[in-house]
């Protein structure tokens, strides 16, 4: 149940955040309503805001240095993977932004579960 709440959690989060601050909430709290409990509502939708950042600068890295490699060579290989490890890095805040309000939002619906 609780790899389901990550999941959902993740669809969520990928197409309510476009909503500033009560998207990435509102889905924290879908997670954590399906991982039933405080502690793994707000692991779940820690989890649920995170992997998207994660999955995002892994493959940026590796785009940079596809691209980089098939225009550039050797060079532009380590090159553009540089390139997309720095936008990568970037991304870590948003990412960290994305699972504090996961967090919350999966307190939130881990609370409501648990009282029902």
């Amino acid at each position: 149940m609780f790899f389901l709440a990550v999941v959902i959690g993740f669809v969520c989060m990928l197409v309510l955040t476009s909503i500033p601050v009560l998207g990435p909430v509102i889905a924290g709290v879908i997670a954590g309503v399906i991982a039933r409990g405080i502690a793994r509502g707000a692991l779940a939708g820690f989890l649920s805001g995170t992997i998207d950042g994660i999955i995002a600068g892994a493959l940026l890295t590796a785009l940079g240095g596809t691209l980089g490699g098939m225009f550039g060579g050797l060079y532009g290989g380590a090159l553009g993977g540089l390139a997309g490890a720095a936008i990568g890095a970037l991304i870590l805040l948003t990412t960290l932004y994305f699972g504090v309000l996961g967090l919350l939002g999966g307190l939130i619906g881990g609370a409501l579960r648990r009282s029902e």
